[in-house]
């Protein structure tokens, strides 16, 4: 298979896990979240988010590790040669640090959240309650950053798909 090839099914593959993931997170986040918290009642709500939350953070991860897969090929292929360029970094570095912000929501964070819903924590009540109010925030700012981070590392892959294109050679851009 040729770079040219590689790079297109390394790219493809970074940008359908970026959709999914990102997707993922806006459909949850600005969707079901606010209207199952809205309309179910305390503590099904708690019980059913957390439990679609934790399964969302295994899709998460795995979209992250897919991406980074993608961008060590392309490191592979053409960092080696010295033929990167800042675009490339950006994208890599987007693509990292999203995907630990994902980590440490599915390993540090959701865990957390879903412990105190289970020993019956109420947002903002008592020590417990504080703890899980913090984690919330926690949540929501490492979700609103996996969002940020996405969305550049989406639009980077598709001017390095662009560039590759407009070049012929699909090699970084």
């Amino acid at each position: 298979m040729s770079k040219a090839s590689l790079d297109r099914v390394a790219a493809s593959s970074a940008v359908l896990a970026i959709a999914v993931w990102l997707g993922g997170l806006l459909a949850l986040g600005a969707i079901a979240a606010p209207i199952v918290f809205a309309v179910a009642p305390f503590p099904q709500n708690a019980d059913a988010m957390t439990l679609v939350f934790r399964r969302f953070d295994t899709v998460a991860m795995t979209c992250a590790s897919v991406v980074l897969a993608s961008e060590a090929a392309r490191a592979w292929m053409g960092w080696t040669r010295r033929t990167a360029t800042r675009r490339d970094a950006l994208r890599a570095a987007a693509s990292t640090l999203a995907a630990a912000a994902a980590v440490f929501q599915g390993m540090s964070v959701s865990p957390r959240i879903a412990s105190l819903h289970a020993q019956g924590a109420l947002r903002g009540v008592g020590p417990l309650g504080e703890e899980l109010a913090r984690l919330h925030d926690t949540a929501e700012l490492s979700g609103k950053a996996q969002v940020l981070l996405l969305a550049l590392a989406l639009v980077l892959q598709v001017l390095h798909t662009g560039a590759a294109a407009r070049d012929g050679a699909g090699g970084p851009g």
